[in-house]
């Protein structure tokens, strides 16, 4: 639930449906409960163009890890002894089966089944996971294991544009080896020319997006298969035999080559979490008949080719290519590379919406770049972060091999949270049975846990960038949801109730009514809101048309049909309207209240005002929270975008009003 200004605690809504009663007044009157700009969903049909545009946006980042995933995996070995053909021939097989095991049978067959209202992603599965939970503990539990998944998420989006740029970039070397001087400054004009044009939408450019993605996956078989019709003997390595033979005899080293496996399943989280922008059926077509069979026959040729010429392992993956077609591969590349970034970008975009909706975040700028779809947003605050993250990230480690170091533990640690989630989901939602749930998910969690510990081990050479990050999110996030948390407390203890206001509005002599309708924004409807009172204590009047609103969020993607507005009358010419809204929508003030005019509440956009609080918060006598975490908790409160802006009020209709809490 949140107003104008406050975000309490997840859970703190009412029950849908449910009528509001306050002491000392009369039972409101319930006038309608109906949906106000209620979005319209349909799963896309499963046709080429659906397909295509799955191609564009899901697939971008697991596309590109042929770049750099099995040269990194094999170089794991190379740093001990020169690799043995049968040993290449196990990293081929680790590299199918991890494909096989997680993204395929995990995500696509099983993960993708927990939408939530269609909806997929961290988030989602957390709040499903929440709702079929009755345990206020375990609720607790399973939201800090979403926040740390989505905080990881977060490290993950900064470190896919360094690593997929820089290992674009750095294929210019094959053919020109004195070029090494100008890879990073080109890694950096790239970087900084993605992030400047987001302001334009993903919409505007993502036409092109699915052709470049069909044309870049193509071009990944065709040269996998010129190398298998070469060394068609690759093609054993399908067998799990090679996978369990290379791990059986390595012991130690094998561990250590798991943590660079996991680099070509990176991106395996943006298949669940665009369910919601395409349906489930193109994510699985396009994944289980053209992506995963081109991404394994490069992944055969790149081993094909490193087995017949060791050398080739400096950079297999633009030794594939013809010398003739090395520059060209180095621009499409870059342009697969840069798509795969954009769709993290996006994917960030989104998410960071919904933990501000689910009152993780204060509010930040949000901007649409498209009038016909709601989820094609900007966020410029947050564009920066991502921005200054990924340059420094490019300085700091100056190549791929480098950041591969910090990029698994990002991906290991979102999948092992995803999974500890489905478990509950599994269990409680789907009715599997207990055992059933411990045989499957803890299979996928000693799988996960593996992965995660091999790359753990590489936490001094760069893993401890998204651990540090995850942990600074994690923070400010609990943070901000206490500090909103005790501002709401707060506000309820020192706030008049509702019920009595109400009683004695008749009776009131000092108080003017003026012609006009004032809309108060509260985030507690069983009671008065402080831009009430401080407009009534200094300006003694009272509009004869009041609207008390209130916006609920909602721990679901989108509020359920029918129950988007509530109104009630408390009183002649004296409403409460709660305004519900999912996790996965914007709201819209003017545009919601606007539908009560069919419920015989005559509301004028153009001549409302609208009153506001903005808390100045201050160290009570005694604090619940310590001085350090107040001094985050104020910082971000400084930097949170307006309400006006948030809600999309009229700036030149509104009043704020300055309201000292004490917490």
């Amino acid at each position: 639930m949140t107003d104008a200004d406050s975000t309490p605690p997840t859970g703190s809504a009412p029950t849908l449906g449910e009528t509001h009663q306050t002491p000392g007044a009369a039972e409101p009157r319930r006038i309608a409960e109906f949906d106000a700009d209620q979005p319209q969903h349909a799963l896309a049909p499963v046709g080429f163009a659906a397909l295509l545009s799955v191609l564009g946006v899901v697939y971008g980042d697991i596309g590109t890890s042929p770049l750099y995933a099995f040269r990194s995996t094999v170089e794991v070995i190379s740093d001990h002894h020169s690799a043995a053909p049968w040993e290449i021939m196990g990293v081929a097989s680790l590299i199918f089966w991890t494909l096989i095991l997680i993204v395929t049978i995990k995500y696509v067959l099983l993960i993708m089944r927990a939408d939530h209202n269609g909806e997929g992603g961290i988030l989602a599965i957390m709040s499903l996971a929440q709702r079929v939970t009755t345990s206020a503990r375990t609720r607790l539990v399973l939201g800090m294991v979403g926040i740390i998944g989505t905080c990881l998420f977060f490290g993950d989006g900064i470190i896919t544009p360094a690593i997929s740029v820089l290992s674009a970039i750095e294929g210019v070397e094959v053919s020109i080896p004195a070029a090494h001087e100008v890879v990073i400054p080109v890694a950096i004009l790239v970087i900084i020319s993605l992030f400047s044009v987001q302001w334009v939408g993903t919409g505007r450019v993502g036409t092109i997006f699915g052709p470049i993605m069909l044309l870049w996956f193509g071009t990944l078989g065709v040269l996998g298969v010129i190398q298998i019709l070469h060394h068609p003997h690759i093609l054993l390595a399908l067998s799990p035999t090679y996978a369990l033979e290379f791990v059986f005899y390595h012991g130690k080293l094998s561990f250590l080559a798991l943590g660079a496996v996991v680099l070509c399943v990176t991106g395996a989280e943006a298949l669940y979490a665009d369910m919601g922008h395409f349906g489930r059926a193109p994510i699985r077509y396009a994944w289980l008949f053209f992506v995963l069979p081109m991404l394994v026959l490069n992944y055969f040729g790149q081993a094909a080719l490193v087995i017949a010429d060791p050398k080739a392992l400096a950079n297999p993956f633009f030794l594939l290519c013809p010398h003739w077609m090395q520059g060209p591969m180095v621009i499409l590349s870059t342009l697969a590379t840069v798509i795969a970034s954009q769709a993290g970008i996006s994917g960030g975009f989104s998410l960071c919406r919904q933990l501000i909706q689910l009152g993780y975040m204060p509010r930040l700028r949000i901007t649409h770049t498209n009038a016909e779809e709601e989820g094609q947003i900007y966020l410029p605050d947050f564009n920066r972060f991502l921005a200054v993250g990924a340059v420094l990230l490019v300085v700091a480690f100056r190549s791929s091999d480098a950041l591969a170091s910090a990029y698994g533990i990002a991906v290991t640690g979102t999948f092992i949270c995803t999974s500890v989630l489905a478990i509950a989901v599994f269990r409680k939602h789907f009715n599997w049975p207990a055992w059933k749930v411990g045989v499957v998910f803890g299979g996928f969690l000693l799988l996960d846990g593996t992965f995660f510990t091999a790359n753990a081990l590489k936490i001094p050479d760069g893993g401890w960038v998204p651990v540090m990050l995850g942990c600074v999110l994690t923070l400010m996030m609990t943070t901000w949801k206490k500090g909103r948390g005790l501002i709401i407390a707060r506000q309820r203890q020192d706030s008049l109730p509702m019920g009595s206001f109400i009683a004695r509005l008749p009776q009131s002599r000092t108080i003017i009514r003026v012609p006009g309708m004032a809309v108060f924004m509260t985030s507690t409807p069983d009671f008065v809101p402080p831009c009430l009172l401080h407009n009534m204590r200094h300006n003694k009047i009272l509009h004869d048309h009041v609207l008390f609103v209130t916006v609920q969020n909602l721990d679901q993607p989108e509020a359920e049909r029918g129950h988007r507005v509530t109104v009630e009358e408390l009183a002649p010419d004296v409403y409460r309207v709660i305004l519900r809204y999912g996790f996965m929508e914007m709201p819209n003030i003017p545009r919601a209240l606007e539908e009560l005019k069919a419920n015989g509440v005559d509301f004028d956009a153009l001549q409302a005002s609208y009153f506001t609080s903005r808390e100045l918060v201050t160290r009570s006598s005694v604090p619940r929270m310590s001085r350090w975490r107040m001094s985050i908790f104020l910082f971000m409160l400084r930097n949170s975008t307006s309400s006006m802006e948030f809600f999309r009020i009229p700036p030149d209709r509104t009043v704020e009003l300055g309201v000292k809490v004490a917490i």
